[in-house]
């Protein structure tokens, strides 16, 4: 299955178009890529988190259509949080949820067999986290 085949069956039954609007590209572009044209891999992410698609299905073909649990997305998290508490979440709150989010991805992925989840790995993993950060 090329590029394109797997762009049109993302698209679906949405016009080329809308399409084109929500992954914020052009429609001559989107339509090039149907053609058979590459995109790049900055063009390819584009289009996979705006469609909320996995980018390495929709370069290779492999792996899930639809992203997993390991990709959050941020606006939908905020959204979330606004309505489960009744207010928009504060930036300090916002920095605890990401935390949050982060902790959980980890001991989620690094689940051991028998259950084990190992709080003192995600305590450092989350540490390190935190020093990447811009203004750390």
């Amino acid at each position: 299955m090329s590029f394109a085949s797997r762009l049109k069956s993302l698209i679906g039954e949405e016009s080329i178009s809308g399409f084109a609007r929500r992954v914020e590209l052009s429609e001559a572009l989107i339509r090039k890529y149907l053609n058979g044209s590459e995109p790049s891999l900055s063009k390819a992410n584009q289009i996979a988190m705006k469609a909320n698609c996995s980018l390495e299905w929709l370069a290779t073909g492999c792996g899930y259509l639809y992203r997993q649990a390991e990709v959050v997305d941020r606006d939908a998290l905020h959204a979330a949080y606004a309505h489960v508490h009744g207010h928009e979440v504060s930036t300090e709150d916002a920095a605890r949820l990401h935390q949050f989010v982060t902790g959980y991805q980890f001991l989620r992925a690094h689940k051991k067999a028998d259950g084990f989840l190992d709080l003192s790995a995600m305590a450092s993993f989350l540490a390190l986290a935190r020093q990447d950060e811009p203004g750390h």
